[in-house]
């Protein structure tokens, strides 16, 4: 757990903190999968704020009943707290995030930024997406970026840790310690490519993989076999 002074502290909350029982690790993800146990996570609706009260109290409903919380990066093309700064919130509140990150709205130079500086702050998941298309929000207007894709994300992310190099060839002094993970949608078509999809996810190097919701569980049968 990351702790804050006094004088650093916006919110007015005393830390370092004592652990709750909702407190996890910063590894408690891979290690509950490693161990083929059943894993709970969360997304955290992200505020349309700047206070750091918002993201706490979001936080604090899920005491105890998860493993991770996913920190949406800007989900359905709409503005609000990034990820980053949701991530570096709860980490300093002794929480387990999964950073996600999105290729929409920046490039790999951004994007590889941002992975080190998650995992500084003790980000150990990141699940990497490629982002739903800007018309979807509240800002079509929006220049989209997709300099990378969800697979070359999976497989910048896995260089940086397993050969703690930039993309551009260049040495990490300190490589990321990361759990990478994918998103899969089971029910998207054509239904039969899907799986072959998600191979092509697990060899870019993730690692678990997180689905859309599912309410269709035959279909969902269908997709697992």
């Amino acid at each position: 757990m990351i702790g804050r002074q006094p004088d650093e502290n916006p919110a007015g909350i005393h830390l370092p903190l004592d652990p709750l029982p909702g407190h996890t690790s910063r590894g408690r993800l891979e290690r509950v999968l490693r161990r083929g146990e059943f894993a709970v996570t969360t997304e955290l609706n992200p505020p349309d704020s700047a206070d750091p009260e918002d993201v706490y109290n979001r936080a604090k409903i899920f005491d105890g009943w998860v493993d991770a919380i996913n920190a949406v990066d800007a989900s359905g093309a709409n503005c609000h707290m990034s990820s980053v700064g949701i991530c570096a919130l709860l980490t300093r509140m002794g929480y387990a995030p999964i950073m996600q990150i999105a290729c929409r709205d920046r490039n790999r130079i951004a994007i590889q930024g941002d992975v080190l500086g998650g995992a500084a702050m003790g980000v150990a998941n990141m699940l990497c997406l490629t982002g739903d298309g800007v018309q979807a929000g509240d800002q079509p207007g929006a220049k989209p970026v997709f300099d990378l894709d969800c697979m070359s994300l999976l497989e910048t992310c896995r260089i940086m840790r397993d050969n703690g190099k930039f993309l551009s060839g260049r040495k990490l002094t300190t490589p990321p310690q990361l759990f990478l993970g994918a998103a899969i949608n089971p029910f998207a078509p054509p239904i039969d490519f899907r799986p072959y999809r998600l191979g092509k996810k697990i060899a870019a190097g993730a690692q678990f993989v997180q689905s859309q919701y599912c309410f269709d569980v035959p279909m969902f049968r269908t997709y697992m076999q």
